[in-house]
């Protein structure tokens, strides 16, 4: 079934590193409509505004109600759907960044527990949901507010959350780690220079990354230089060299097989793929 009445933006530029929205939107459903099975490539939270409904993932069943929240990870099979008697309406926003992790291990989401239960904040929650919607444009502007209106958002969940201090020393380390990768990323650096920077050993930042980002610093530098290098294929006429160097890369080749290795294709033909869209 379709859904009642559905207001929905999706962005077609996600040019912001930090943290991007993809798509931001509100709904009425009729009873029973469903979403999924299936997987998103971003992170996804529902706030429920009325009516009754149901989150399937990690062969779990939580049944959810107006002032509730949902929080879909990215690369994770789930479904949702309403109520039969009482459909519920939602808003939602849709983001993913370097920044998106970090903060959402500083609210009660967790992938083993996915779900906040109606708060004090929860009629602000829906507020800045909406106010993320009104904002929408593919300027860089729009992408600037709506972004600006999405960590807004999700202060609301941090300043309620019962994340322990321990959780957030280790989040704070990886984001010094990320600061670094951000002002760094065009030179030859190494997790080791990183790992220095942040004051901690080589083994407990790869167990932050890992508990905060679910990969390592080596893999989390080599996906940050990828997207740059994809931005810079995208809107300058650099060369493949220049590229490679502007990105951390001394060899060219090393920058094309790892390119290649991240994106499936080289970055030739990752460019020739852009200009024949455009």
């Amino acid at each position: 079934m379709e859904p009642k009445y559905k207001n929905s933006y999706k962005s077609s530029k996600k040019e912001l590193v930090s943290l991007s929205v993809y798509n931001a939107g509100f709904q009425k459903c009729e009873p029973l409509y469903q979403w999924g099975p299936g997987i998103r490539d971003h992170y996804l939270i529902h706030y429920v505004i009325s009516g009754k409904g149901y989150y399937k993932v990690n062969g779990q069943s939580y049944q959810l109600q107006a002032g509730d929240s949902f929080l879909v990870y990215p690369q994770i099979e789930v479904s949702y759907y309403a109520d039969k008697h009482e459909p519920w309406e939602y808003a939602w926003v849709g983001f993913n960044g370097s920044d998106a992790a970090i903060i959402l291990k500083a609210t009660d989401f967790r992938p083993e527990q996915p779900i906040i239960k109606r708060t004090p904040m929860a009629e602000k929650v829906q507020k800045y949901l909406r106010a993320i919607y009104e904002a929408r444009g593919n300027s860089f502007t729009s992408s600037v507010e709506m972004t600006g209106r999405l960590y807004q958002t999700l202060a609301l969940f941090m300043k309620n959350s019962n994340t322990t201090e321990q959780i957030n020393t280790t989040a704070s380390y990886v984001q010094k780690a990320i600061s670094y990768i951000s002002a760094n990323y065009s030179y030859p650096i190494s997790v080791d220079d990183i790992a220095a920077y942040v004051g901690v050993s080589r083994s407990h930042l790869y167990r932050s990354f890992e508990q905060v980002c679910q990969q390592s610093p080596k893999e989390y530098l080599t996906d940050f230089r990828m997207k740059q290098a994809c931005y810079l294929l995208e809107h300058s006429a650099l060369s493949i060299t220049a590229i490679a160097n502007s990105v951390g890369f001394d060899n060219s080749l090393y920058f094309s097989k790892t390119f290649h290795k991240s994106k499936g294709l080289s970055p030739r033909a990752y460019k020739n793929q852009i200009t024949q869209h455009s």
